[in-house]
């Protein structure tokens, strides 16, 4: 595999470094930071202008579309500058589920929404009582008895955890348990709810590591069968579709290289740079973001050539997150008191960082999850019972 940097995206590189610095200021910075919601709708908007989200991600069956590795470099450099950018993230995975697998309707209700900046949309995976294992989901969508054939209508019954920006997305992908009697993979319908739906309310979840998620609850929502995304019991294959996004192209992994860029020049202001242990230490951290980067371009580079990266996502968010991990833990231990401010100023981004890492090996699938999909379907290990 050829690691090295195509130039056309090179030059994407330099003009989303551009735009950013041209739209992004420190407020909306700030603002995520003081609110846990990283979403900032003039920056989206401005975003959506450039026609980045009508134009997606290249790939089979896709007529036109960016370059997997374009998209690569573009959300590498919004996590590097600390952009709002999550709300984008989730609507350019959603709208590329819906450009594969979406009706007519989706494509001429929603897509044109979504392209334009108008909406955006959360995820609708994970339960109270199935975090990882999305397909143990068991909030029911029922046919409502009676409902003309033409336009059948579902009843939505239940609740889903960690939907962030539900509180700001016109839409929510939701997975749905339809039939309850068959294997947990076979009986789920996905649908894309609006989520002005009556019925539907959700309720804030502070992180430890600063983020706010929710808690979205669906009590009786009449969602028309013209929401549905693929087939009745076919959820589970919207899903890896969905997963297959998540982990590849669309993951943020480069919090690592924030944080050693910024330790590296608190150490080099304060002294502490001049201690070898502290330079051995930094100097393991930049060898496990340089391992993250390019496990991280792996997935880009299989979508660029045209395949679908399934288990190469896994691999790449299960090291970037325990990396990540490693570095928190050790600039928190070389920082000592001072990275226990969590107050703007010194070393306050340690603290935040001790705070985030942990979480990082939960989104998008747990690492024990990770380390199961990697198992089973690269190194050919039998399914763990």
């Amino acid at each position: 595999m050829d690691f090295r940097p195509k130039e056309s995206v090179e030059e994407f590189r330099r003009w989303i470094r551009g735009f950013v610095a041209e739209h992004l200021t420190e407020d909306m910075i700030e603002r995520a930071r003081r609110t846990g919601t990283f979403h900032d709708w003039e920056f989206h908007r401005a975003l959506a202008a450039t026609g980045v989200i009508a134009e997606g991600m290249a790939g089979p069956g896709r007529a036109g579309g960016r370059d997997p590795l374009e998209l690569y470099v573009f959300f590498d450099e919004l996590g590097l500058a600390d952009a709002p950018f999550y709300g984008l993230a989730n609507t350019m995975l959603v709208a590329g589920v819906v450009e594969q697998i979406g009706s007519a309707f989706h494509l001429a209700e929603v897509l044109p929404r979504f392209h334009r900046g108008e909406a955006i949309a959360a995820l609708g995976y994970s339960e109270p009582g199935s975090g990882s294992d999305v397909a143990a989901a068991a909030t029911r969508a029922e046919r409502v008895p009676g409902d003309p054939e033409d336009e059948p209508v579902w009843l939505v019954n239940g609740q889903k955890m960690f939907t962030t920006l539900v509180h700001e997305a016109g839409y929510v992908i939701l997975l749905t348990r339809t039939d309850p009697d068959v294997a947990k993979h076979r009986g789920l319908t996905m649908f894309l709810v609006p989520t002005d739906l009556p019925g539907i309310s959700f309720q804030a979840v502070e992180t430890m590591g600063g983020d706010r998620t929710n808690i979205t609850y669906f009590a009786d929502v009449r969602v028309a069968d013209r929401w549905r995304l693929g087939e009745v019991h076919g959820g589970w294959e919207v899903m890896k579709v969905a997963l297959a996004y998540e982990r590849g192209v669309f993951g943020n992994m480069n919090q690592g290289v924030s944080l050693l860029r910024r330790f590296t020049r608190w150490a080099t202001e304060t002294g502490a740079m001049d201690d070898t242990a502290v330079r051995k230490r930094l100097a393991r951290i930049a060898i496990d973001n340089e391992i993250t980067a390019l496990l991280a371009l792996r997935p880009a580079l299989i979508a660029s050539a045209g395949g679908l990266p399934t288990t190469e996502g896994s691999i790449a968010k299960l090291y970037a997150s325990e990396a990540y991990n490693r570095a928190a833990e050790a600039c928190l231990d070389m920082a000592g008191p001072e990275g226990l401010l969590g107050e703007p100023g010194d070393a306050w981004f340690v603290d935040h960082a001790a705070r985030d890492a942990p979480v990082t090996t939960i989104y998008g699938g747990t690492s024990e999850i990770q380390r199961n999909n990697i198992a089973e379907h690269r190194l050919g290990l039998p399914r763990s019972r």
